[in-house]
């Protein structure tokens, strides 16, 4: 078996250097540490996890608690940011899904505590209020895409709806679009509810009121089992002889069937009617023809940057309880033209 005597020979370095390289630590030359990783893939040694944690009391292991967030496409980045910068600083993931049963979620925080995980990162599908199932056991933890009900608050790091929302909404508004449609997501979701208080606050500042907008609920229920009133709602919406110019959708799944109900009226996108979505799900957004303009979910960086966080907190950095929100992005496509107003005084410019 190759061990660290052999690889400190190997790269002409001491016993001491190799471990640092293995470890992450600083202190070790860019070109040092380029011989010692070459050492090692030459000789193939690999490292004896058992022993380093009996000498640093540390595993180098996050625990990720999921619900179905590592089989929802929505979702899934938020775990390869989470990779991405594991990978980056040394450390080993650990992905446990609880399918929504407070019961399993109980016994993987138990099997997180035997095998002496660092730290948890507790990451849900969508955004929401809940709080972890952690039974007696006390491990450093962030929450991702959510946060606790109760006031003894763990750090939370979250997308941030309203900002998102109110950027799409200013976007319409600033295109000269005074007659604005919105097709809600299901209300049960935190970030939905966000984002409507957006679109209405923002439409106010630019002076509109409730008559020049047209809001309908797109979807309600169960999260999965969704009544789903989209394509209705869009099309009663899009009949009214003084419709609206644009239409905003709760998310860009529901955006699909605004599209089809728009081209089954013979109504042009965006000539007629400009459309924007939200969450940047690409297998829509980029499909559907115009491409839409939406906002960006920043599911990679709330991995990446929960994981950052994470470390910190186990690291000794004086962490205090509360949420940090990341911006989601406005992206910009083919989906939205500019409203009548704007229209008529670029044509008289």
């Amino acid at each position: 078996m190759v061990s660290i005597v052999s690889v400190a020979k190997a790269a002409g370095v001491s016993n001491k250097t190799v471990s640092r390289v293995i470890n992450g630590e600083p202190y070790v030359t860019e070109e040092t540490r380029e011989r010692v990783e070459k050492a090692i893939r030459d000789l193939g040694y690999v490292p004896n996890m058992a022993a380093r944690l009996i000498r640093s009391n540390r595993s180098n292991t996050f625990g990720i608690i999921t619900d179905y967030v590592s089989t929802t496409p929505y979702s899934v980045d938020i775990v390869r940011g989470i990779q991405d910068w594991a990978n980056a600083n040394g450390k080993t993931i650990l992905i446990a899904n609880t399918g929504g049963s407070s019961e399993r979620e109980v016994e993987i925080w138990k099997m997180f505590q035997s095998h002496r995980i660092d730290g948890v990162l507790y990451v849900t599908m969508y955004r929401r209020i809940v709080d972890p199932e952690t039974g007696d056991v006390s491990i450093p933890t962030v929450m991702i895409n959510c946060r606790q009900q109760t006031r003894e608050l763990l750090p939370s790091i979250e997308p941030d709806d309203y900002q998102g929302a109110r950027d799409l909404t200013r976007y319409l508004l600033e295109r000269g679009h005074r007659r604005i449609g919105y097709i809600r997501l299901n209300p049960i979701l935190l970030g939905a509810e966000l984002r409507l208080d957006a679109f209405r606050r923002t439409t106010s500042e630019f002076g509109l009121t409730e008559s020049d907008l047209s809001i309908s609920l797109g979807m309600d229920g169960p999260v999965g089992a969704e009544n789903n009133y989209v394509f209705a709602a869009a099309t009663e919406m899009l009949k009214q002889d003084d419709r609206p110019t644009a239409i905003m959708s709760g998310n860009d799944e529901m955006a699909i069937q605004i599209y089809i109900a728009a081209m089954a009226l013979g109504l042009r996108i965006p000539q007629d009617v400009s459309i924007v979505g939200f969450d940047d799900f690409r297998t829509v957004t980029m499909a559907l023809k115009p491409e839409l303009t939406t906002a960006a979910l920043p599911y990679y960086d709330l991995g990446r940057d929960g994981a950052k966080w994470l470390n910190d907190l186990i690291g000794g950095e004086k962490i205090y309880p509360g949420s940090r929100v990341i911006s989601c992005k406005l992206v910009e496509r083919s989906s939205a033209a500019f409203g009548p107003r704007q229209a008529s005084r670029s044509s008289t410019a």
